[in-house]
């Protein structure tokens, strides 16, 4: 259960930090923290159940070998993070893809024992 509080509370902050300047958000802010928050049970299963991983580009992928079950999940939840890559990028005038990068590697950082992650090369592994 510790392990869902803190990626409960990185995805919290990532999207208050995102959407937030200066008191004002980014509309559609609420919604997609709303959609996160309700999604993260189940893709914290999904893991659990070596079903998918974190890639390298910063979105959640199914692991080789993994049945591509509950599809609907992970391309929801890969679209909501492409939304907040876009705002963060274009808050510092960089590249959606590079966020998106970066992001991949503090969640590799982060990652419990067992999860599945692909490396810079894509090479797949358990942490």
């Amino acid at each position: 259960m510790k392990k869902y509080s803190i990626f409960y509370a990185i995805i919290t902050l990532l999207v208050l930090a995102v959407f937030s300047t200066e008191g004002m958000c980014f509309a559609g802010a609420d919604d997609i923290k709303a959609r996160m928050q309700e999604r993260l049970p189940t893709i914290v299963q999904m893991k659990a159940d070596n079903i998918i991983g974190e890639n390298n580009k910063g979105f959640l992928e199914f692991v080789p070998g993994a049945s591509a079950r509950m599809e609907d999940v992970v391309i929801a939840e890969n679209k909501d993070r492409q939304t907040v890559y876009n705002a963060i990028a274009k808050q510092q005038g960089t590249a959606a893809e590079l966020v998106a990068e970066r992001r991949a590697i503090q969640i590799a950082e982060k990652a419990g024992p067992g999860e599945w992650l692909q490396d810079g090369s894509g090479k797949w592994y358990k942490k």
